[in-house]
Protein backbone atom coordinates (compact mmCIF):
# COMPACT_ATOMS: atom_id res chain seq x y z
CA UNK A 1 0.00 0.00 0.00
CA UNK A 2 3.02 2.23 0.47
CA UNK A 3 2.47 3.33 -3.52
CA UNK A 4 -0.70 4.73 -2.18
CA UNK A 5 1.37 7.13 0.37
CA UNK A 6 -0.16 10.61 -0.51
CA UNK A 7 -3.67 10.05 -1.42
CA UNK A 8 -6.81 9.87 0.23
CA UNK A 9 -7.58 6.40 -1.03
CA UNK A 10 -4.03 5.34 1.55
CA UNK A 11 -5.34 7.24 4.78
CA UNK A 12 -9.31 5.83 4.37
CA UNK A 13 -7.91 1.98 3.88
CA UNK A 14 -5.35 2.20 6.34
CA UNK A 15 -6.91 4.72 9.15
CA UNK A 16 -3.69 6.70 9.27
CA UNK A 17 -3.64 10.65 9.61
CA UNK A 18 -4.76 12.66 6.87
CA UNK A 19 -2.64 14.88 6.69
CA UNK A 20 0.73 13.59 7.06
CA UNK A 21 -0.27 9.58 6.38
CA UNK A 22 2.93 8.64 9.54
CA UNK A 23 0.48 7.12 11.95
CA UNK A 24 -2.65 5.51 12.67
CA UNK A 25 -5.58 7.72 13.98
CA UNK A 26 -6.48 5.04 16.04
CA UNK A 27 -5.39 3.70 19.80
CA UNK A 28 -5.59 0.48 18.73
CA UNK A 29 -4.95 -1.11 15.17
CA UNK A 30 -7.34 -3.44 15.36
CA UNK A 31 -11.05 -2.90 14.80
CA UNK A 32 -12.75 -5.98 16.26
CA UNK A 33 -11.12 -4.81 19.35
CA UNK A 34 -14.68 -4.31 20.27
CA UNK A 35 -14.05 -1.85 23.50
CA UNK A 36 -12.19 0.35 21.24
CA UNK A 37 -13.11 0.32 18.04
CA UNK A 38 -14.02 3.85 17.67
CA UNK A 39 -11.42 5.17 20.17
CA UNK A 40 -9.18 7.47 18.70
CA UNK A 41 -6.11 9.78 19.31
CA UNK A 42 -6.29 13.20 20.51
CA UNK A 43 -3.92 14.60 17.56
CA UNK A 44 -1.32 12.93 15.81
CA UNK A 45 1.91 12.94 17.66
CA UNK A 46 3.50 13.94 14.25
CA UNK A 47 2.24 17.03 12.61
CA UNK A 48 -0.37 17.56 15.60
CA UNK A 49 -3.35 17.95 13.55
CA UNK A 50 -6.20 17.81 15.83
CA UNK A 51 -8.73 14.63 14.79
CA UNK A 52 -11.89 16.00 15.94
CA UNK A 53 -12.21 19.66 14.37
CA UNK A 54 -15.22 19.82 16.61
CA UNK A 55 -17.68 18.74 19.29
CA UNK A 56 -19.54 15.44 17.53
CA UNK A 57 -17.57 16.07 14.73
CA UNK A 58 -17.61 11.91 13.66
CA UNK A 59 -21.79 11.78 13.58
CA UNK A 60 -21.17 13.36 9.97
CA UNK A 61 -19.54 9.54 9.22
CA UNK A 62 -23.12 8.10 10.02
CA UNK A 63 -24.42 9.38 6.46
CA UNK A 64 -21.24 7.59 5.40
CA UNK A 65 -21.78 4.36 6.59
CA UNK A 66 -24.98 3.77 5.44
CA UNK A 67 -23.39 3.72 1.60
CA UNK A 68 -20.49 1.98 2.94
CA UNK A 69 -22.57 -1.35 4.48
CA UNK A 70 -24.57 -0.46 1.53
CA UNK A 71 -22.13 -1.56 -0.61
CA UNK A 72 -20.95 -4.45 1.38
CA UNK A 73 -24.30 -5.94 1.97
CA UNK A 74 -25.08 -5.34 -1.49
CA UNK A 75 -21.68 -7.38 -2.87
CA UNK A 76 -22.61 -10.31 -0.15
CA UNK A 77 -26.44 -10.46 -1.51
CA UNK A 78 -24.74 -10.42 -5.37
CA UNK A 79 -22.29 -13.16 -4.51
CA UNK A 80 -24.58 -15.78 -2.57
CA UNK A 81 -27.35 -15.33 -4.90
CA UNK A 82 -26.44 -15.02 -8.27
CA UNK A 83 -22.74 -16.03 -8.23
CA UNK A 84 -23.77 -19.21 -5.69
CA UNK A 85 -27.23 -19.65 -6.15
CA UNK A 86 -28.20 -20.10 -2.86
CA UNK A 87 -31.83 -19.66 -1.58
CA UNK A 88 -32.96 -16.18 -0.95
CA UNK A 89 -33.60 -17.56 2.93
CA UNK A 90 -29.29 -18.58 3.17
CA UNK A 91 -28.63 -15.41 1.32
CA UNK A 92 -30.60 -13.43 4.60
CA UNK A 93 -29.03 -15.39 6.39
CA UNK A 94 -25.17 -15.20 5.37
CA UNK A 95 -25.98 -11.23 4.82
CA UNK A 96 -26.79 -10.59 8.18
CA UNK A 97 -23.63 -12.62 9.36
CA UNK A 98 -21.67 -10.89 6.93
CA UNK A 99 -22.99 -7.35 8.31
CA UNK A 100 -22.25 -8.40 12.16
CA UNK A 101 -19.16 -8.96 11.25
CA UNK A 102 -17.64 -6.15 8.89
CA UNK A 103 -19.71 -3.83 11.41
CA UNK A 104 -16.21 -2.55 13.05
CA UNK A 105 -14.96 -2.28 9.50
CA UNK A 106 -17.58 -0.14 8.10
CA UNK A 107 -17.54 2.27 11.27
CA UNK A 108 -13.72 2.96 10.86
CA UNK A 109 -13.75 3.21 6.79
CA UNK A 110 -16.64 5.29 7.42
CA UNK A 111 -14.91 8.11 9.77
CA UNK A 112 -11.49 7.71 7.73
CA UNK A 113 -13.47 8.30 4.47
CA UNK A 114 -15.78 11.41 6.91
CA UNK A 115 -12.53 13.02 8.06
CA UNK A 116 -10.53 12.82 4.43
CA UNK A 117 -13.45 14.60 2.90
CA UNK A 118 -12.42 17.76 5.04
CA UNK A 119 -8.05 17.37 5.49
CA UNK A 120 -5.48 16.85 2.49
CA UNK A 121 -1.99 15.59 1.94
CA UNK A 122 0.33 17.37 3.02
CA UNK A 123 4.09 16.93 1.78
CA UNK A 124 5.72 19.25 3.92
CA UNK A 125 3.74 17.95 6.96
CA UNK A 126 4.95 14.53 6.20
CA UNK A 127 8.08 15.03 5.81
CA UNK A 128 9.30 16.90 8.89
CA UNK A 129 10.23 15.27 11.91
CA UNK A 130 8.48 14.74 15.43
CA UNK A 131 11.28 16.77 16.87
CA UNK A 132 10.89 19.96 14.86
CA UNK A 133 7.08 20.15 15.38
CA UNK A 134 7.40 19.73 19.28
CA UNK A 135 9.23 23.15 19.26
Amino acid sequence: MKFLKGTKIYSIFTGNCPVCHNESMYTVPNPYHVRSTLTMEERCSHCNTRYKIEPSFFFGAMYVSYPVGIAIGGTSFFLTYFVFNLTLAVCYLLLVIVMLLALPVILRVSRNIWINLFMNFNKAKSSKRKETIKN
